[in-house]
């Protein structure tokens, strides 16, 4: 596979606490010149980066991240602020303890809501795979499905861990045909970005991919 391509489907992220305008500036030159798919960023800098971009690159950002845990109502304000604000795509984090408590039904009508405040974009659903048992991520593959959200993804990169081929292979034989894939974190090397598209990975949220096609110019 060519590096072009794999680029093409990245989301060039830096989502550092520390993160400085500056920073983000070099991330979205880097998007622009290597073709990556978006840029993903903290929401504070959607409206700076998208003035910036223009229409030359897709902006993302993530909500109720990394931990997911604020209510339905917050993370529906910060997808449609986000989406004002010049976001053209929308990660957000599932809540966790609803799944541990198996309340699937209040998960879907979450989602749900964010993807209606997200006003036509795109909303990315990161259920956080190291957190969650094999049956809850089968069961959290219907949920996504059902829900209109128009990709699951395996993880904010914050927590114990991150994308596994396994995890992603899973999600390729449980999600519907309406849900495309995106792996995130730990995703190192051009070996592990093909993997995971082999294995139906559409998306991969990563840093690390710009930075080798940038040794090799």
């Amino acid at each position: 596979m060519e590096i072009c391509d794999i680029l093409a489907k990245c989301d060039h992220t830096l989502l550092s606490t520390t993160a400085t305008w500056e920073q983000i500036k070099k991330l979205c030159d880097e998007g622009m010149e290597f073709g990556t798919a978006s840029v993903c960023i903290p929401a504070s800098y959607v409206n700076r980066a998208k003035e910036y971009v223009g229409e030359r690159l897709a902006i993302c950002t993530v909500i109720g991240f990394p931990n997911g845990y604020d209510t339905t109502q917050a993370k529906c304000f910060m997808a449609s602020d986000a989406v004002d604000k010049g976001a053209d795509e929308i990660d957000m984090v599932i809540n966790l303890g609803w799944v541990k408590d198996g309340a699937f039904d209040k998960v879907l009508q979450e989602i749900r809501a964010v993807k209606e405040a997200c006003k036509g974009r795109l909303l990315k659903v990161i259920i956080e795979t190291c957190q969650l048992t094999k049956e809850e991520k089968i069961e959290m593959c219907r949920v996504v499905t059902q829900s209109g959200a128009d990709y699951i993804k395996t993880s904010t990169g914050f927590s114990t861990g991150g994308a596994t081929a396994e995890d992603v292979a899973l999600f390729t034989e449980h999600v519907g045909e309406n849900v495309k894939i995106k792996a995130a974190g730990g995703i190192a090397s051009l070996a592990d970005a093909e993997e995971f598209i082999r294995l139906g990975a559409d998306r991969l949220g990563t840093s690390r991919i710009v930075k080798i096609a940038k040794g090799k110019v």
